[in-house]
């Protein structure tokens, strides 16, 4: 999973709705009435359906990709069957939370958190927040665990050599830079499609060095279903189908919100398919020794230096872009603004807030260095609820449950009954492993 496509350049100045998008968003102020009479945001300067398409691989395809032979090596082989559900289930929630923005016929919502508090008032909203924090705070924690692992072992046997907690602390103090002294951040969509790029050739790397040590590796086991792992391995899977809490930007920079269901369907279909290439050679060449993430299981050489070289530079960059959106969000709570207390005041406070931040990921990650079993428990308990849960639940809440036919009742339960194991046995599953881990 990535989340790095984000739009975050005028929200702080009220008049830019935050979002994930490529090109202009637009305020909620400017809005007009479609066809149908809803009052719409304003899509003149939209952009294509094409390049929707693109912001929803580039939101996608991220670090998550790398997880998912080991997704494999967790669950066995029906893990092939979990991906191709989690597939199918995340275009269909995808294309409910947009209809949700609609539903109430008179304006178009703008953001997942105002979908709940439509439903369920404040404290809907507040409960949505809290999810989305832990994806904007959860991703970076684990990207700060990976770059210190990855510099860690980039510099092995060199004056460099100090330790995964020390280059840990350092990427987070590089981190820091641009987080504490910029407010926004304007090279967004060069940031994403860098990242969806990085993750592309990483996997390149991959299966060429799998097609190589595969005749070097003879008795590898391989299993049909573990049942025991079956949620963590769901909730592993989940983490690379993360996107919904930004899909309602994308879909307001479309010229074209008709076409969203074939924009979402063809972004995540290609998605998908970039998984199966990872996960089905990673897994079949590395069976039950393969690592998380996958290039750790490659033989060392220049090829394993440059992917670990690639995804280092990735998550440096990204996690910027996540703990800017969470602080933005946090800062328009606490009424943070130039306005209330001058330049050089609002500066200060807002810098103090954001070391914080940096701080509280840097020693979370510091306390909890396993990348596999935290990617396990930020998927299970956050991406579960807002990719299989909430979109269901919001929709019945909008429009009903009576009026659905029988057959989509029955997979809005199977969509449902999938998170709420992922929720719950995932996270439960993530925890004892991470217990375990400390042992």
């Amino acid at each position: 999973m990535s989340f790095e496509l984000s739009d975050l350049d005028k929200k702080r100045s009220g008049d830019f709705q935050e979002g994930p998008v490529t090109f202009d968003a637009y305020s909620e102020a400017e809005v007009e009435y479609n066809d149908e009479g809803l009052i719409d945001i304003n899509r003149e300067h939209a952009g294509s359906s094409f390049l929707a398409y693109f912001n929803v691989v580039c939101v996608v395809a991220g670090t998550g990709t790398l997880g998912l032979p080991y997704a494999l090596r967790l669950g066995g082989w029906i893990g092939i069957l979990i991906l191709f559900l989690s597939w199918t289930m995340s275009i269909y929630t995808a294309i409910l939370l947009i209809r949700c923005l609609y539903a109430n016929g008179k304006r178009r919502l703008s953001t997942y958190k105002e979908i709940a508090t439509t439903c369920f008032g404040a404290v809907g909203g507040w409960i949505t927040f809290f999810f989305n924090a832990w994806i904007l705070l959860g991703a970076p924690i684990l990207y700060m665990v990976l770059s210190g692992s990855n510099l860690s072992e980039l510099c092995a046997g060199t004056k460099g050599d100090i330790g995964t907690l020390n280059w840990s602390i350092i990427s987070c103090a590089i981190v820091a830079i641009p987080f504490v002294l910029v407010k926004s951040m304007k090279e967004v969509a060069f940031m994403s499609a860098l990242g969806a790029f990085a993750t592309v050739v990483v996997v390149i790397i991959v299966i060429v060095v799998a097609a190589i040590d595969h005749k070097s590796l003879p008795n590898i086991h391989h299993d049909t279903v573990i049942w025991p792992q079956f949620p963590i391995a769901l909730s592993t899977i989940c983490f690379s189908f993360g996107g919904n809490v930004v899909y309602p930007h994308v879909e307001a920079s479309m010229k074209r919100p008709r076409d969203w269901p074939k924009v979402v369907a063809a972004g995540l279909t290609t998605c998908v398919i970039l998984y199966f290439i990872t996960a089905v050679p990673g897994y079949y060449v590395y069976g039950d020794t393969v690592q998380s993430p996958v290039y750790n299981s490659i033989s060392d050489g220049v090829p394993k230096i440059i992917a670990i070289s690639v995804m280092t530079f990735h998550v440096l960059t990204a996690s910027p872009i996540l703990l800017t959106s969470f602080a933005l969000d946090v800062e328009e709570m606490l009424n943070v603004t130039v306005e209330r207390f001058g330049k050089v005041k609002e500066f200060l406070i807002r810098a103090c807030l954001r070391i914080l931040t940096v701080v509280v990921v840097g020693v979370i990650g510091a306390v909890i260095p396993h990348f596999d079993d935290l990617m396990s428990l930020i998927g299970s308990f956050a991406n579960c609820a807002l990719i299989l849960i909430f979109p269901i639940i919001f929709y019945f809440k909008l429009t009903g449950i009576r009026n659905k036919p029988i057959y989509e009742l029955a997979w809005c339960f199977l969509t449902m009954l999938m998170g709420v194991v992922g929720l719950i046995f995932g996270t439960i599953s993530s925890i004892e492993n991470l217990v375990a881990d400390f042992k």
